[in-house]
């Protein structure tokens, strides 16, 4: 091939990096490339040929117009899994496995526990607990079935077995099973909310980030039905707002729960409220 059409990896990085930022540079590159990013370093003279270079400049394009890199690469790490989203799911995020780690600060160890995952999406929360708790069952469920596709892929790939999957909006699905763990990322956002009209959030399900008002018409939902489909002892736990933590906590309570809570993810903001059902 004529060396013309070809490009080295320093200058597409040097150029890309003017437009947007270098890690999501780099993602794509390595993407386009199917290389890990570390391989990047040390082979920053390294030559793309006519094909690449133009899918690396297509994906470029879209990012510079916002689409999210989840969505161009077509996955995103969480927990110890590289999950598959999609438009249809939500992107998940860091803040969330703080979440994951509040549940399982709170199961028993080596017992099989009874555990849902409310809104599920792409299976990221469900996916987490039932690969660390292997004895137990999770039901994970999702209104989309679009989502829930995604997220049976996602365990299908994982080789995790022990999750149910049932379609619809939030505890319906469950009928009148049960749970020792009942965990959920409800959309939250309040409607009017400047965000969602700001970066990745433009791409993503709406109906994933907010149910539209004050942001918290999914978390009253969620739990006021708790009694109802928690085991005695068992816990509810919300991800939600940095600003909704004293919202929630009161919601909890007048459902009935005990031992509220509220943590506060690695940036210091209220992020996960969780409460026991003792009947």
């Amino acid at each position: 091939m004529d060396t013309t059409t070809r490009r080295r990896v320093d200058a597409l990085l040097r150029n890309a990096c003017a437009r947007v930022a270098r890690e999501d540079a780099e993602l794509l590159l390595t993407f386009v490339l199917g290389k890990p990013r570390s391989w990047l370093f040390a082979h920053d003279d390294a030559e793309l040929d006519a094909s690449q270079a133009a899918r690396f400049e297509t994906l470029l394009a879209r990012r510079v117009q916002g689409e999210p890199v989840a969505y161009l690469v077509g996955s995103r790490g969480f927990w110890t899994f590289d999950l598959a989203v999609t438009p249809d799911t939500l992107i998940p995020r860091p803040e969330t496995e703080r979440l994951v780690e509040a549940a399982l600060s709170r199961l028993p160890a080596d017992t099989p526990l009874r555990i849902a995952d409310l809104g599920t999406g792409s299976g990221a929360i469900a996916l987490a607990l039932a690969s660390e708790c292997p004895q137990s069952m999770v039901v994970a469920t999702d209104a989309s079935e679009a989502a829930l596709a995604v997220a049976r892929g996602n365990a299908d790939a994982a080789r995790v077995a022990n999750i149910r999957f049932r379609v619809g909006d939030w505890y319906g699905p469950l009928r009148e099973d049960r749970f020792d763990l009942i965990a959920s990322n409800p959309p939250y956002i309040a409607g009017d909310d400047e965000h969602l009209q700001r970066g990745d959030l433009r791409f993503e399900p709406v109906q994933a980030l907010t149910p539209g008002g004050d942001g918290l018409s999914a978390i009253r939902v969620l739990a006021a039905g708790a009694p109802r489909h928690l085991l005695p002892g068992g816990w509810l736990l919300l991800e939600h707002g940095h600003d909704q933590g004293d919202a929630v906590r009161t919601l909890l309570v007048s459902a009935g729960l005990v031992d509220v809570a509220t943590l506060q993810d690695l940036e210091h903001r209220d992020r996960v409220t969780l409460g026991r059902w003792r009947p």
